[in-house]
């Protein structure tokens, strides 16, 4: 099976692109109004945490937003987070999750296999088509770097119109950061509890009056409180900005990231209930290794023709390799099944998955005027091209375990008990007898074409109207390398028309009331147990809310309600088609309709200098709301498992800017996950009592609480947190298996040096 060429591997070299770095406010007023004086629909607001614009900028480079069409937040009918480097740096966040403890509404759903994080909004996973870098799609496999990170933007509910088939629950749009022509940068040293230490750098400056540069990297080496686990991380991100004109401005990225980490599957369920075992308790093989690497290119070209109107064409290309080898899911019996209460057969698996993503962008954005109204518009293209290879191993020996049956199971490695068992006295051998049984190819290819016009009849009414047309076509081939055989699947061709109109009213120009309509098509990836493409969903999402500043921006205010129906959510099936336990989360079922409700409330506050505050709550509720009622199928009315009905979050930041104490800052971050369901959704049976099979585990929710305190003089700086001051214990939990535990009370200090 030969992998396809992407044609913008040739564009990559050929070309340039954009990236449109967040410049300050006191830099951007000036072109903010040159560019939009006679539209005013650009102010720059003190204190408004949204102010993510597209403006033209001489020598300045621009970053890829989640907004992309350079509408101001007040004129989106959607709730817009921003998450900048300043509060990613005073959080002393080492991991994507800990970023989004500040993101009302996000968060983390599960760990799989401790290989990646995944991430829930608004009852739906973001981890699959929804997480962006740079403003580009890319595989969620990994648990990305934060050292390369200017912001991370969340663009909540429905996004298909700009960013293609996305699910509905909003985008995470992680923004790298780029070159400048000021020279500067600062190494850091964190350590940490549990042997953790990292360095990291960054440069930055001119080459000359043309060029600029920046090189940031890391190394992390740690342990864990898991017994056992230990994570190796390199991370390389160089980016050139060439101006080279005074209308264009040319960035190129690269980004590399190599993690060797231990696949650690947690502890297990015993019935409806979590193991009660230690903490650092890990079941894994002591031999359990895993691997991931990644790298992407970039070339994006930003043109202006003149103040209102600009070209930008963006290119990609990613590349991903994931690698494991173990013991894995941890499922332990309950007394009413066995003899021994706790005992667990420890199955062997061996996982390697590739991908490659290629994409191209190209857009143009512009302003003018019919009669009086107002127009601002936004229209473009999209391609992307995804190449992925699954590998199926099998294991020749027999286990030492043996099934209930009596018979020799060949994939599990031996049998342990949860409350006995003695790492230091555990089978300690790595299999030799494996075999590459099976390779699936998954090639797919989207398209996408869209426009979008905010209209102003006048100041106080608004129209947002836009449309777009998504083509997707995928087709998976399986290479039997026992039979050498290669077999064809369905070429699936999907394609549907996206429509979002939203009606915003400004009674001031502090104050926003918007309701908004989109119909988004969303192609599901991975394939149903049978090996054929799966069939799309119908997605329609309503949203009505209201934005206000008060006095002067000081404080911001965002309240959202929503509802979101989806005509038949996929999900990662239980079984395979022979009747064996899924392991791969590409092989999915479609599991009926489903409606997800809630409210959000967003509050930012900067009520004096050096004081950042952000708040959030939100309520979602998402359910089943159609289902067959055959056997096998899920009950209506049932609240789908990782969805807490409540989360919340509250931080603060400050630093002293003045006086005695002038440096000093203190920060503290709050964050509650509700109560929620872990396992798998019930389903109707009939062999079952009450006629229904009782599968899900109630988990209640948490809160975790984090305290920071830091000095800066001339410039060097020392920061030390405390996180989980509490000590809280609770779980993330993948389906019936992966339940792993929050981390515990722990330390981590920042030196840091900047010139």
């Amino acid at each position: 099976m030969k992998r396809l060429i992407p044609a913008s591997l040739l564009l990559l070299i050929c070309s340039a692109t954009y990236s449109q770095n967040t410049p300050s406010m006191a830099e951007s007023a000036e072109a903010d109004k040159a560019i939009f004086e006679s539209f005013d629909t650009i102010k720059n607001k003190k204190g408004e945490i949204l102010k993510e614009v597209v403006v033209t900028q001489n020598k300045l480079p621009k970053p890829v937003t989640a907004l992309r069409s350079g509408l101001k937040p007040m004129d989106v009918p959607q709730s817009i987070q921003v998450i900048g480097a300043e509060i990613i740096e005073q959080q002393q966040a080492i991991r994507l999750s800990e970023v989004v403890k500040n993101t009302n509404g996000v968060y983390v759903s599960s760990a799989r296999g401790g290989a990646t994080e995944s991430f829930f909004s608004r009852g739906y996973d973001l981890s699959a088509n929804n997480m962006f870098k740079n403003g580009f799609r890319y595989n969620s496999g990994s648990i990305p770097e934060v050292t390369g990170l200017e912001k991370v933007e969340f663009l909540k509910g429905g996004s298909a119109l700009l960013f293609g088939n996305v699910a509905p629950g909003g985008i995470l749009n992680l923004v790298t950061k780029t070159p400048s022509f000021k020279q500067g940068g600062e190494v850091t040293m964190q350590v940490g509890s549990y042997a953790y230490y990292k360095p990291t750098l960054d440069f930055y400056g001119p080459l000359n009056k043309f060029i600029a540069y920046r090189i940031n990297g890391s190394y992390e080496n740690s342990e864990s409180f898991r017994d056992v686990v230990k994570n190796e991380r390199i991370y390389f991100n160089p980016s050139l900005l060439l101006n080279a004109t005074k209308k264009t401005q040319i960035t190129l990225q690269g980004d590399y990231l190599k993690a060797d980490w231990t696949p650690d599957f947690g502890t297990g369920s015993i019935g409806k209930e979590i193991a009660d075992v230690p903490r650092n308790s890990y079941f894994g093989a002591l031999w359990s290794t895993g691997q991931t690497i990644s790298t992407s290119a970039s070339a994006l070209v930003n043109h202006d023709f003149n103040k209102k109107w600009k070209l930008n064409f963006n290119a990609s290309y990613q590349t991903y390799n994931r690698e494991s080898f173990g013991t894995e899911r941890i499922q332990p019996n309950d007394e009413k099944n066995e003899t021994v209460y706790g005992d667990t057969n420890r199955p062997l698996g061996k996982n390697k998955n590739l991908e490659q993503i290629a994409g191209n962008q190209l857009s143009l954005q512009g302003c003018f005027k019919t009669g009086t109204i107002k127009h601002q518009v936004f229209t473009g293209l999209d391609w992307e091209n995804s190449f992925a290879t699954a590998y199926t191993f099998t294991f020749a020996e027999k286990a030492i375990s043996i099934n209930n049956d009596g018979k020799y199971a060949s994939n599990y490695y031996d049998k342990i008990n949860l409350f006995s068992f003695d790492p230091t006295n555990q089978r300690n051998d790595i299999p030799k007898n494996i075999t590459n049984t099976q390779i699936v190819y998954t090639n797919t290819n989207r398209f996408g074409v869209f426009a979008q016009d905010l209209i102003s009849f006048t100041e106080k009414i608004k129209l947002l109207a836009g449309l777009r047309w998504s083509w997707q076509e995928s087709q998976a081939d399986t290479e039997n390398l026992v039979k050498n055989t290669i077999t064809e699947g369905a070429k699936r061709l999907d394609n549907a028309f996206s429509p979002k109109v939203g009606l915003v009213y400004q009674p001031a120009k502090d104050m926003s009331l918007f309701a908004s309509y989109s119909n988004s098509f969303t192609p599901n990836t991975g394939t149903t147990v049978d090996l054929q493409p799966i069939k799309p969903s119908i997605i329609d999402q309503y949203e009505a809310g209201i934005k206000k500043d008060f006095w002067r921006g000081i404080l911001s205010t965002n309240i959202t309600v929503y509802q979101i129906t989806n005509s038949n959510l996929a999900q990662t099936a239980e079984f395979r088609a022979d009747g064996s336990v899924n392991t791969d989360t590409t092989i999915k079922t479609l599991s009926g309709e489903t409606k997800s409700k809630g409210v959000e409330v967003d509050v930012t506050a900067n009520p004096i200098e050096g004081l950042n505050i952000i708040a959030g709550y939100s309520y979602n509720d998402m359910r089943f709301t159609q289902t067959t009622g055959a056997k096998g199928s899920f009950i209506e009315g049932d609240r789908l498992v990782r969805t807490p009905a409540h989360t919340a979050n509250l931080s603060f930041f400050y630093t002293i800017p003045s006086g005695p104490l002038k440096g000093v800052s203190i920060g503290s971050i709050g964050n509650y996950i509700g109560d929620r369901l872990g396992g798998w959704n019930n389903q109707y049976d009939p062999t079952k009592p009450n006629g229904i099979w009782d599968r899900e585990i109630p988990l209640e929710g948490y809160t975790t609480i984090d305290a920071s305190l830091g000095y800066t003089w001339h410039d060097i700086s020392i920061l030390c947190k405390v996180s989980n001051i509490t000590n809280e214990l609770n779980y993330t939990v993948h389906e019936n298996y992966s339940i792993n535990p929050i981390a515990p009370r722990q330390v981590m200090t920042s030196l840091r040096y900047k010139f």
